[in-house]
């Protein structure tokens, strides 16, 4: 037995040991190993050990009892669970002897969810699931799941849309109860009969669109002027149909966009209005926000206004339809003929002044996906832009400027699109590199419109052997939505914003209401900074919907492509390059992956300012053609990897190769 010395020492060294303990909230924070971190409201970060991290996801809110130990090192206790976020969730449906489990497709947690018997709903092996948490694991560290939805598995036609449908919470289908209260509305009141819309029925619009296409946004309609011409872009106009702030409303701002993946549409209205009653389909008085625009024979824009009004149709016409006509196939669109001439001469003067005083984005090798009947890629085939297409692009560019210069003389709240050039934390580079290959232009004001203007077109034009055009790209800012109006450097101009894709963007649907509400001398309160952050999330959430189930079909593919063949030999050209290989992307397919150089026996040299990667005896350069072979499908993301045919790669310059060997 201790006496009473030995017992009050012991007594003394808890209160010590419990005194050094700390009890806080925080955050978990998982990481790819099996330990964590708990980040803390201060946010200090203290080691979370394995054994204690099977107490919780990452995300978990917990209390924690902070204490050292042995080794003077800092960990924490998880002692209560305090707020679980963690709600739905995808996965695919695994075994492990007799007992089935959902590995869970989320960061940072990579452990399996035991499903029992009761809560598996008809899953089985190999299936992917939506699922959700049956039981914590903050008592014993044994979590549980239970599946909410089979979504399919790999013989599913069109899986990888449907998953990513799942994953990235799209909802394809229109809840019915606000289907029905639109079709309730659409019988009670016909926006057609406002009597404060102007009847421009009498113009010869057409639409110019995909032969498939139903939910018909825009058509067009040119004349001669004693100027120039009177450009009209009718524009479909939801907003009369959708009241401010209702249901229907909240939901389209949750959606943002109609989010097309290959062979399936995630649509941002109800097909009611986009393919129906609000198209502008041929033959039909629709309703439409119509930008009437000067252009002159220069191809100046020039005075505007937006017109409610009541349009209708002549024809629906396709991109290659008019392409042939343009081409000098006059007889099929010949009834057509006195539109569709003006309109190209439109086109004409407004693409050669944006060539000569702006800037216009240079073309890029587009590709067909070709689909079977199990939504997979059967084959890929090359595609030119059609000059009817830029046809369209470049009216709507035109009605896209005009709605912009609207909102700034009306001192309306956007929404903008600003694209600010050069990146601010880049700006040392980008005068380094200006002065290595446009030393002109070194000491131009890097933010300013013009100077960036004469920037761009200096290296797209410069006779030099890197493709200095591609190479600054790594120093300018991407475009973003923003309230106040500034400069789109990308397309030199002062500034612009999106209206004429109001079925299929919310950012044209705000515009138009924010359009409209002027015109009916509207005091509103629509647009926001904190909307505008929230829509970008949105978009940003449907392009990586979309941007995994693109992989998942590429790795297929791909598999699928080389099957007979694993090491046959791919021509590709060079698009992307950092210090640890570079992408490529193949000639005949426009698919891109990687080549890892970190596991090659020589070691290369990274030049940022010539985007290059040298070694003793090879080099590999931006654009710089390439033979490949593909490697693997990487497991976490499903991209691509490729290995460079050997031998393949060019000769660096003596002093280059010189440099990397001392490196």
């Amino acid at each position: 037995m201790l006496n009473h010395d030995s017992l009050v020492q012991l007594k003394g060294l808890k209160q010590q040991m419990e005194a050094e303990k700390e009890r806080a909230e925080a955050v978990v924070k998982g990481t790819q190993a099996r330990y964590g971190f708990a980040v803390l409201d201060d946010g200090r970060e203290v080691f979370i050990p394995p054994d204690e991290m099977l107490k919780v996801f990452p995300e978990d809110r917990v209390r924690v009892c902070i204490r050292p130990t042995k080794d003077k090192r800092t960990v924490a206790d998880v002692e209560k669970l305090v707020d679980s976020p963690l709600g739905d969730f995808t996965g695919r449906c695994v075994r492990k002897g007799r007992a089935m489990f959902v590995q869970p497709d989320l960061p940072q947690l990579t452990r399996w969810l035991f499903l029992p018997p009761h809560a598996r709903n008809g899953a089985k092996e190999g299936d992917y699931l939506r699922c959700a948490v049956l039981r914590h694991p903050i008592r014993d560290g044994k979590p549980q799941a239970k599946v909410l939805e089979v979504i399919g598995n790999e013989a599913t036609p069109g899986i990888e849309n449907l998953y990513c449908q799942k994953k990235y919470r799209l909802q394809p289908e229109w809840p019915a109860d606000l289907v029905a209260a639109i079709e309730k509305s659409l019988a009670a009141r016909d926006p057609l009969q406002c009597g404060t819309r102007r009847d421009l029925t009498d113009l010869e619009f057409v639409s110019i669109d995909s032969a498939r296409t139903q939910d018909i946004d825009d058509a067009l309609y040119a004349e001669i002027s004693s100027t120039g011409w009177v450009l009209y872009i009718a524009i479909s106009d939801p907003t009369a149909y959708v009241e401010a702030d209702s249901d229907l409303e909240q939901e389209i701002a949750r959606r943002g966009t109609s989010t097309y993946f290959h062979g399936d549409v995630v649509p941002m209205l109800p097909e009611i209005l986009s393919q129906e009653r609000c198209a502008l389909s041929e033959g039909v008085d629709r309703a439409a926000l119509v930008c009437k625009v000067e252009v002159a024979d220069d191809g100046t824009v020039g005075a505007f206004e937006f017109i409610e009004a009541t349009v209708r149709s002549r024809a629906k016409l396709s991109y290659y339809g008019v392409d042939r006509y343009l081409a000098g196939n006059y007889d099929e669109l010949m009834s057509h003929a006195t539109p569709l001439e003006a309109l190209y001469q439109v086109y004409r003067a407004l693409r050669a002044r944006r060539e000569e005083r702006e800037l216009v984005m240079e073309d890029r090798q587009e590709y067909r996906w070709m689909l079977n009947d199990q939504k997979k890629i059967e084959s890929i085939e090359p595609h030119e832009k059609l000059l009817s297409q830029k046809l369209v692009e470049e009216c709507m560019i035109a009605a896209n400027r005009c709605a912009a210069l609207y909102l700034q003389d009306q001192q309306l709240n956007g929404p903008f699109v600003c694209h600010s050039g050069f990146r601010k934390d880049r700006e040392e580079d980008a005068r380094k590199f200006l002065q290595r290959y446009l030393p002109d232009q070194a000491e131009a004001d890097l933010y300013d419109r013009t100077a960036y203007r004469d920037i761009i077109r200096g290296l797209s034009g410069a006779e030099h052997d890197l493709p200095l055009r591609a190479m600054v790209n790594r120093l300018l800012n991407r475009a973003e939505l923003t309230t106040k109006p500034g400069d789109h450097m990308g397309m030199g101009l002062p500034c612009y914003t999106n209206c004429t894709s109001p079925l299929r963007k919310y950012v044209d649907y705000l515009v138009h209401r924010q359009i409209k509400a002027k015109l009916h001398e509207r005091q509103e309160e629509i647009v926001s900074a904190e909307l505008l952050a929230q829509l970008s999330r949105v978009l940003g959430n449907t392009r990586e919907a979309t941007a995994e189930a693109e992989r998942w079909l590429v790795s297929d593919y791909m598999t699928r492509l080389v099957a007979d063949d694993p090491k046959q030999v791919l021509a590709a050209t060079v698009c992307h390059i950092n210090s640890s290989g570079f992408s490529v992307r193949l000639n005949d397919t426009g698919l891109e992956g990687f080549v890892d150089l970190r596991q090659d026996p020589e070691k290369f040299s990274f030049d940022r300012w010539t985007a290059s990667l040298t070694s003793t005896t090879r080099r590999f350069a931006l654009e710089q053609p390439v033979e490949v072979t593909f490697a693997e499908v990487v497991a976490e993301d499903r991209s691509l990897r490729f290995e460079v045919v050997p031998g393949c790669g060019l000769k660096p310059p003596k002093q280059e190769a010189v440099a990397a060997e001392k490196d």
